[in-house]
């Protein structure tokens, strides 16, 4: 394609979606706009960025608690870099709680102080909504608009009417209506509101709540009847700006009180929220600068063409942060590390959203998101001061995640070949989120539970707290009747220090400093694959660093806090998932077996405790359920210790309860009784391990120079192996290879 070609194509492309995203306005044609769609243009900040988080949806996730809300918003849905917020979906539902709340009182009150330890998503999170908004601004429900101030040229409205003129811009006698789009050759000057007020601001206040509540009317809205509309105060009583306002009046004086002459130069544009040109949402770092300035604009020198009717007027423009965020999103990262008088004038303004310059009050309307840490909070609650700015915060705590899939969802998307240069073996980024949450759980308080469950809550190790909240798990060491009570204690579990100041989750490794471990490993010479075995290694060396991670100084309490043990806890993990994965690849025995021996048995069980006989699949004749055949499934399954008819009796009933939770569901056994299915493969295994030893020797020896000593029928059963492992579970012959030896060393020798 020629490049002229192609800069035509572009062109047009460029000015269709101009006109298509009705980019310019005259005051007139806004109008329209407003009357077809009152509620998108009578929001405020809080209404908009509430309906930012509704634009891109909701789902229910699993959650310790049940099931929870989460916001796609936070999934990074308008852009393909890494900016997904794992987990988190308490402190989603709380911020767009505290927005409902501003929507409901009609102003934005307060500031949301986002706290919990460092590196625990509070950044993240107000990024997520921050890229949120820049896409849902360009959508067609997220049109924002400012105004701003057009003035023709001298030639223009003393001899040549008409000029630039453009469809509904003219009046019948040949005088312009409106200046809006008119030409930049015909205009002398065009003044922007840095504020980018809302356009409605042109019609009085006196005038502007009957246009805004009659509009609303007529589309069923603000009534508190179809729908949570409420009219804010800043659309409702809001003014011009300090600059726009003196433009305004020396308009008026000019045109002798003619409005409509005035509203000729108001043109309508439309903006887009940028947080690279800080557009609607600014990031506000720790400095000693104050956030809002102004500055004389009329008594530049290069402001010579302004009209006449402005030049006896002193006209002053406001920049900083506060400016910039306006209508949109501020956040103050670690807001606590400024020296107080830095961010004082934040009790007035949270409080009235005005703040106080020298020559004029800024009326803004923003949402203020603040970040701060453990520490700098609770120095700042000692201060005097707190007691004021106490009842113009609203704390939203950010603790560490405490599931290890959804830890390890941070590194699976930010640790990949690409970025560290090579294969990332299969639970490489698993040990580490396991080890990562071991470090930040605490251990349960007895005192805080029934007396019956005491001793039970007492003896819950970490790595047994650790599956409980993933996956809903019980230790295998227990009867069914203690698991049912530990099942019911996980959300009791889960939420029992959210009172408390060192709660769980306060402390522990960050995933900043989990992402670092990681990308050591990935430089182990030892080690052609960013390996497991290589973070292990890492997370050891990092355990004897105890001058630079605090929470390594932590002293251990029966088991929680033991650092380096967590490494040994989570190899032992890790070499039972290889030993299963190694063993499903050989294809020794196939999953469809353990179904179908725990299907016959629990349909014996079944009729066992409904005392009924069931058909003989040999004779056809019923007999009662063979007893000798379910006592050899229970000699393998059963918890030690515990009766036979007391096991029977918890698997049906565990079983009617996933029925009335799965009323239509197909019974899926290995999810209901995964402990059941784990101890019959243990036991498949355990009786078969020197067939197991050959096998995986075998394979060792194909990936070594041995490989001719194999036949070719064992080289075809590794090659299988190896095939499986590959494409099931995300194996190289490298990584392989390591994961194999090291599972031959530990277990198999």
């Amino acid at each position: 394609m020629e490049a002229k070609g192609y800069l035509q194509e572009v062109g047009a492309q460029v000015s269709a979606d101009f006109v298509k995203n009705r980019s310019i306005l005259s005051f007139e044609e806004y109008l329209t706009l407003f009357f077809a769609d009152p509620r998108g243009q009578a929001r405020n900040a809080a209404q908009y960025l509430r309906d930012v988080m509704d634009h891109y949806g909701t789902e229910q996730v699993p959650h310790p608690t049940g099931t929870i809300r989460r916001f796609k918003v936070f999934d990074a849905p308008s852009t393909d870099r890494d900016g997904r917020v794992a987990g988190q979906e308490e402190i989603q539902n709380a911020l767009y709680r505290l927005l409902g709340n501003f929507v409901r009182a009609g102003r934005i009150n307060k500031l949301i102080m986002l706290h919990g330890p460092n590196g625990s998503a509070k950044s993240s999170l107000v990024n997520a909504l921050k890229q949120g908004m820049e896409d849902y601004s360009r959508q067609p429900q997220g049109a924002m608009y400012r105004i701003a101030w057009v003035f023709p040229s001298e030639k223009l409205i003393k001899g040549s009417i008409g000029f630039g003129e453009r469809p509904g811009t003219g009046s019948g006698d040949g005088e312009l209506t409106t200046f809006a789009h008119l030409d930049a050759e015909s205009l002398d000057l065009r003044m922007p509101c840095e504020l980018r007020d809302h356009p409605l601001f042109a019609v009085p206040p006196s005038e502007r709540k009957s246009l805004l509540e009659g509009a609303l009317k007529k589309k069923g809205l603000g009534d508190g009847k179809t729908e949570d509309f409420i009219l804010s105060d800043y659309l409702r009583d809001g003014e011009l700006c300090a600059k726009c306002r003196r433009i305004y009046i020396a308009l008026l004086n000019s045109y002798g009180g003619d409005y409509l002459k005035v509203l000729r130069h108001v043109q309508v544009e439309r903006f887009y929220v940028s947080r690279r040109y800080q557009v609607g949402t600014v990031t506000v770092e720790p400095q000693m600068s104050v956030d809002a300035a102004a500055q004389q604009i009329s008594a530049d020198r290069t402001q010579l063409n302004l009209p006449a009717a402005l030049h006896s007027t002193v006209l002053f423009e406001p920049h900083g942060p506060l400016v910039h965020a306006n209508r949109g999103l501020i956040e103050y990262a670690d807001l606590l590390k400024r020296p107080l008088e830095a961010f004082k004038y934040l009790l007035g303004f949270s409080e009235t959203s005005e703040v106080p310059l020298e020559p004029f009050v800024l009326q803004l309307d923003e949402v203020l998101i603040a970040s701060s840490n453990e520490k700098h909070l609770s120095a700042f609650k000692e201060l005097p001061d707190f007691a004021s700015f106490k009842g113009r915060i609203e704390l939203v705590r950010v603790p560490y995640l405490r599931r290890y899939k959804v830890e390890q969802e941070i590194y699976d998307a930010q640790i990949t070949a690409t970025s560290v240069g090579k294969h990332v073996a299969p639970h490489a980024t698993e040990v580490a989120a396991m080890w990562a949450v071991l470090t930040r759980l605490k251990k349960p308080i007895p005192d805080r539970y029934p007396p019956n469950v005491k001793p039970l809550v007492d003896q819950v190790a970490p790595v047994e707290k650790l599956h409980l909240y993933q996956e809903g798990g019980a230790p295998g060491r227990l009867s069914s009747t203690n698991t049912k009570e530990l099942l019911k204690l996980r959300e009791e579990m889960y939420e029992e220090s959210e009172s408390y100041p060192n709660y769980e989750g306060r402390s522990g490794a960050s995933a900043r400093e989990i992402k670092t471990a990681l990308f050591n490993a990935a430089q182990n010479p030892d080690y052609k694959c960013l390996h497991a075995l290589a973070v292990l290694e890492e997370l050891q060396a990092l355990c004897k660093d105890k001058s630079v991670y605090e929470f390594l100084l932590q002293e251990v309490m029966d088991g929680y806090h033991d650092h380096e043990a967590f490494v040994r806890v989570v190899e032992t993990e890790y070499l039972d998932r290889v030993d299963s994965e190694v063993r499903d690849s050989m294809g020794l025995v196939s999953e469809g077996q353990y179904r179908e021996l725990v299907e016959r048995y629990i349909q014996s069980v079944s009729h066992w405790v409904r005392g009924e006989k069931m058909r003989n699949r040999v004779t056809g004749e019923s007999e009662k359920p063979d007893e000798a055949r379910m006592a050899e499934v229970e000699a393998i399954v059963m918890p030690q210790g515990e009766a036979p008819a007391d096991f029977r009796r918890g698997l049906i009933a565990s079983i009617g309860a996933h029925r009335l939770d799965n009323p239509e569901g197909v019974m899926d056994y290995p999810r209901i009784f995964p402990d059941m299915f784990k101890r019959l493969r243990d036991h498949y295994f355990e009786e078969r391990k020197r067939v197991l030893r050959k096998n995986k020797e075998n394979v060792l020896k194909y990936l070594s120079e041995d490989r001719n000593q194999l036949s070719a029928r064992e080289q075809s059963q590794v090659q299988g192996t190896l095939k499986t492992m590959a494409e099931r579970y995300g194996y190289c012959e490298f990584c392989a290879k390591d994961a194999i030896l090291f599972l031959m060393r530990q277990r198999y020798a």
